[in-house]
């Protein structure tokens, strides 16, 4: 398990990197569900099978970060069923997340099947401007925006989000496949506490008011006991 690390908002001078730390905090923040997305599969509780990277390589590397900013729920997930992890870089607050250590081509394929595409050798996705500005919108959809953080050790910390800020979209229900892989991947870090993620899950816009703390803590023990996300135990 690694500390938390924390991340100089400083842009990195490298426009090309080799490397980047893709950062997520949603699903992908636990393992399993990362490894559909580089291996391919469909992971458990989702609707859909991913082709996977056309470098199949698991991280080198993750660590536990905070995002300056906030997470939300939002939009229809035709994978989940309920509302989709949402990053507003420009709100107060911070967000819980986890930085795999990838290379720069598995970021764009990442990107592509979060974008609902394959990866294609043809597909150019230029990280200049994101690593120049801090911010690019290659689109108007979900996750068709990216942002990076800043940098650690030199590496960009790069994530995608949507155009649009928290506030401007209807806040819906996430669903309990999602939020258990959501809350047992920022678990597995060891930088926070089962409780220290309930409060953080259920606070979050969407969650709050359809998720207690008790349920996420509910769906944290299921973890380790065989558990396939089903119906869960909710408020």
């Amino acid at each position: 398990m690694e500390a938390l690390a924390s991340i100089d908002p400083e842009l990195p001078q490298d426009r090309c990197p080799e490397h980047v730390w893709y950062t997520s905090y949603g699903s992908n923040t636990h393992l399993e569900r990362l490894a559909c997305y580089l291996r391919g599969g469909r992971p458990a509780g989702a609707a859909k099978e991913y082709p996977g990277c056309r470098n199949p390589a698991m991280p080198s590397r993750s660590i536990p970060v905070e995002l300056t900013g906030a997470m939300y729920f939002a939009t229809e997930s035709p994978v989940w069923g309920g509302g989709r992890a949402l990053y507003d870089p420009r709100a107060s607050g911070r967000v819980l997340a986890r930085a795999h250590l990838v290379t720069a081509d598995q970021f764009v394929d990442i990107a592509a099947q979060e974008m609902y595409r394959d990866p294609d050798p043809a597909m150019s996705l230029d990280l200049v401007d994101v690593l120049t500005n801090g911010r690019a919108v290659l689109g108007q959809g979900r996750y068709e925006t990216l942002v990076c953080a800043g940098q650690v050790d030199g590496l960009p910390v790069l994530t995608f989000t949507a155009p649009w800020r928290m506030d401007e979209v209807r806040w819906v229900r996430p669903a309990s496949a999602y939020l258990r892989f959501l809350s047992s991947g920022l678990l597995s870090t060891g930088a926070w506490d089962a409780r220290a993620i309930a409060s953080y899950v259920a606070a979050c816009p969407g969650a709050s008011g359809h998720w207690s703390e008790q349920a996420v803590v509910g769906l944290l023990s299921l973890e380790g006991d065989g558990y396939r996300p089903g119906s869960p135990p909710e408020d």
